[in-house]
């Protein structure tokens, strides 16, 4: 593609091969992760600042439930992030089961078809032009083999 071209757009390639596309969710994480430990120290700090800004008149309890909505606010935001970089990791992993899916199918699909053909065209049984080479057991074993546990010493090599 040409980068002049109108339709031109960078993450094309990108989508057309899983490895591509996993460097890329994984860069995306990379910042959404440093972007979550920062929000992490605002939260605390906000929690901090909020719970000890008292007014002339408040009970012990009332900072607290002033800061509360707030604290829920960015709790929520964490909680977000944090589903977000996991939706980003599970993405990747799809996108990779997904060529391997596009992949096996084909080979599902030549196996299928080799024992269609086997089922219409069925080869000849050879079991009977075998016959067992000296030294190895009968394939019936109801003759010739002990009768009972008392002829199982008698058997010789």
């Amino acid at each position: 593609m040409n980068s002049n071209d109108p339709n031109y757009s960078p993450l094309r390639d990108v989508a057309q091969s899983p490895e591509a596309t996993a460097q890329y969710l994984a860069d995306v994480q990379r910042v959404l992760l440093d972007i979550g430990k920062n929000l992490e120290t605002l939260a605390i700090e906000t929690r901090l600042h909020l719970r000890r800004t008292h007014v002339e008149g408040d009970r012990w309890y009332h900072a607290r439930l002033r800061a509360m909505p707030v604290e829920k606010a960015l709790g929520s935001v964490l909680k977000n992030l944090d589903n977000l970089t996991d939706g980003l990791e599970k993405s990747a992993y799809k996108r990779r089961a997904h060529d391997e899916a596009v992949v096996n199918t084909a080979k599902g699909r030549a196996e299928k078809e080799l024992e269609r053909r086997q089922k219409k065209n069925p080869q000849p049984l050879q079991a009977a032009s075998n016959p067992p080479q000296q030294g190895e057991p009968s394939q019936n074993p109801g003759y010739g083999g002990p009768k009972s546990i008392y002829d199982m010493g008698r058997e010789s090599a």
